[in-house]
Parts: C-alpha cells; structure tokens; sequence
C-alpha cells in the first residue's frame, strides 16, 4: 500500500540516540524533548515509553508500504464550461507526485519484560540513513515525537482515535524501530478493497438474487464507514485541539481493529502515520526553513494566510480537506465494484473535471450505474453526505468546517440509518 504524505522535505533532527550498546543488536532511544507550556513534563512521557531493546521481541515480518513525495503544487485549469476566480483556483490544488526514497516495514512482536510484558506491538522500521537518507530519520524523529506529545497533553485523556506509541530503538545499522500497540493490521484502504470486491455478488454479471440480503449488507456498509468517518474525524480533531496536524491523512493512515460489518459496533478506527505532522503552536515559521511545514506555509501565503493566526487556521483546513477526500474515498470505493473508481481518479474527478462542483458530480455519478449506490449514500438525510462532502472540499480555506463541525453534522449522526 502507498501511503500519500504532502511533503517528504528534510528537516532537522528532533531527538538524539544515546551510544550504549545492547545483547539485541541495537541502542536505546533517547528523547531530547522540551517541555512545552501546558502540557505534563516531558520526562514523565520519557519514562513511560520503553527504549530499552532487550524489553522487545521480534515476529514475523507484515509488509511494507512506501510514501510519495509531493514536489510542487499548481493551481486547478478552469473547465470548458466552469469558470472560477483566479482566487478560487489559487485556493485549489494539484499536485505532481514521485516516489519516494523512504520505504518502511512493519513486523509484529511482543514486550518480553516487565509490567506490560506480552503486550502484542506492532513495529515500525524506517531505514536508516545509508538507505533512507536524511529524511528516514527526519520522519522517525517526527512521528516519535508527535506521538510523546499527544500522550502527555494534559488537556485531555489520551484519544482512543490515535494509535498509541510504546517505545522504540535503534540498530547498530541505524533502523529506527518504532514500537506501536498492536490494535489492528488493516486499513481504511484494506476495508474499502474488501468490501469493493463483495459488491460483484450484487452488481456484477452473476448477481445475487436476494433483495433483502443485498438490502442488509448495504445498510451494514452505510453504518461500518460512518462509524470508521466518525473514529478518523475524533483522532483528528483530538489533534487540531493540541494543535497539532495530520497532514497525511489517507486510507491507508487509519488502521482499524476490524474490518468485519457486522462488528461496527466493536470498530475503533485509529489515526496512524505521523511522520508528516506539523506543530502550529508557536509563531509563524520562517519560509525559508527546510522542515516538514515549509511547503504548506507556501502554499498559506499563496492562499491569503500570512499571520500566525492564519497561517494556523489554512494548516487545520488543509487536514479537513484531505478529510473531505477521506470520505469521498470511503463513500464511492466500497460502495462500488472493482475497477470502476479508485482514489485517484476519484480525485481528478472531483478537482479537475468537476472542480469542487459536487451538484455537477453527482449528476454525472447517476448517469452510471455502477455508480448508483454511492449516491444513494451521500443522498441519505436528503443530501446531507453531499453537503457535508461540500463543506469540506470548499474551494476557500476560510469556510470549511473544524473536525468538531464536521462530527457534529447530521450526516455524521447517521440518525437517518
């Protein structure tokens, strides 16, 4: 699975790794953290997290999975028959995109020492730097960060939203090894490719001629995504209230502890794949910084953003609208077979043959029929999945919802199921 992340520029690195040695072949992390105001002293965090790499054991190898860097943001070309401000457009964008350097493994494993020994773990392995260069470690150092700091934010308890870091360590050949609390394998991509591949026994050649199985497991699929929707829109609002952002948020960054319809009412869906996060707690950034924000401050300033406070409330957009996409995702590939719409033509035709235009969208979307039960989906509650999906794709950066908005929509409270 490909990972789409916004950027893969380097920056510095946020933490240093101690020399001492051990029998597992690797060394301790060792967090340089500062305190920040209003949050818990970070040595507390410190001390809960294990570092030690003897307290770990390794399992079979899962997979990997790589991220695609984002080089260069243009503005949308206007349609033949659309035509938008050259504000409104400057407000859109495309991206060029290119593999990246960096790929990442994952095996399972288990604690082997102390109070929380046979704890499953899920470990995160970047490469080091001969393989991954600067920005394996940059990303390392940044997602084991960001994940300290939400763990000791004293503004709340910890989300059930976010996946939860236990540790980690480094190798002798420089991996970093990041150690995740197993609570899920699967993705919100793993769920949509699954259940898109059902939806054959409905709509295929050979359909099933059951009405009211096919009726059951429709209104199972409607219940399962709202309920992933609504995980995703909780670990992501529990950011943006710490003021920190996702900024490559995807299918494949939330994993889910099932991927079973029937057990919807078990589903806790979690926020992954930090690497990209970006602090907005301080004063504005400096454009000329090489860090993981330098390319979306650009694109604030050539939005209109350009004080702190703006520049902040464009970076919390700029998550809701990878959201909207989220959902745009989880409301048509599931709904629909396989081969008929995947992520990216899903996103051309939203941004560039429709531009954000979901009224003209949803017209074309009728005249197929592959694509019907989709629309059926967005049309509950008299068009709310629709409206929702507007707001938060808006063209201006200015009027698209919070996260909490965004939960609070009665699309989102699916009353209507």
């Amino acid at each position: 699975m490909v990972v789409v992340a916004t950027n893969c520029i380097p920056s510095s690195r946020v933490f240093s790794l101690s020399s001492l040695p051990s029998s597992f072949g690797g060394k301790p992390l060792n967090l340089q953290l500062r305190p920040r105001s209003g949050h818990r002293d970070w040595g507390l965090c410190k001390a809960s997290l294990i570092m030690d790499p003897d307290s770990f054991e390794v399992g079979r190898l899962i997979g990997s999975y790589g991220f695609m860097n984002v080089t260069s943001y243009s503005g949308l070309k206007p349609g033949m028959d659309m035509e938008y401000s050259p504000a409104d457009i400057g407000r859109l964008r495309v991206q060029d995109v290119g593999e990246g350097s960096v790929k990442i493994r994952l095996y399972e494993g288990r604690i082997a020492q102390g109070s929380r020994r046979g704890t499953p773990v899920i470990f995160k392995v970047y490469p080091g730097q001969q393989v991954g260069g600067v920005e394996a470690d940059t990303m390392a150092a940044n997602e084991l960060n960001v994940h300290a700091s939400l763990q000791s934010s004293s503004k709340s308890a910890i989300c059930q939203n976010i996946q939860i870091l236990l540790g980690g360590f480094e190798t002798k050949t420089g991996e970093q090894w990041l150690a995740f609390r197993n609570d899920g394998k699967y993705s919100a991509a793993d769920y949509a490719k699954v259940a898109s591949e059902k939806m054959s026994k409905y709509l295929g050649e050979q359909k099933f001629w059951n009405p009211f199985e096919k009726d059951e497991t429709i209104k199972r699929r409607r219940n399962f995504v709202i309920k992933l929707l609504q995980g995703a829109m909780r670990g992501l609002a529990y950011m943006h209230d710490n003021d920190r952002l996702h900024q490559s948020l995807g299918p494949a960054s939330v994993v889910l502890n099932t991927m079973v319809e029937k057990d919807s009412a078990y589903l806790v869906p979690r926020l992954r794949d930090l690497a990209f996060s970006v602090d907005i707690r301080y004063s504005q950034p400096e454009e000329s910084s090489r860090t993981p924000s330098d390319e979306l401050w650009r694109r604030a300033s050539a939005a209109g953003a350009f004080t702190p406070m703006e520049k902040r409330a464009f970076g919390i957009a700029d998550d809701i609208y990878e959201a909207g996409l989220l959902f745009a995702y989880l409301a048509f590939i599931p709904f629909c077979e396989p081969g008929v719409m995947d992520s990216l033509s899903l996103r051309r035709l939203l941004e560039n043959t429709f531009q954000l235009d979901l009224d003209a969208m949803r017209e074309y979307c009728l005249a197929d029929d592959r694509l019907l039960e989709a629309v059926k989906f967005l049309d509950l509650g008299a068009g709310a999945g629709w409206e929702l999906l507007q707001a938060m794709l808006n063209r201006d950066f200015r009027k698209r919802p919070t996260a909490d908005t965004v939960l609070s929509h009665r699309f989102m409270a699916a009353k209507f199921l």
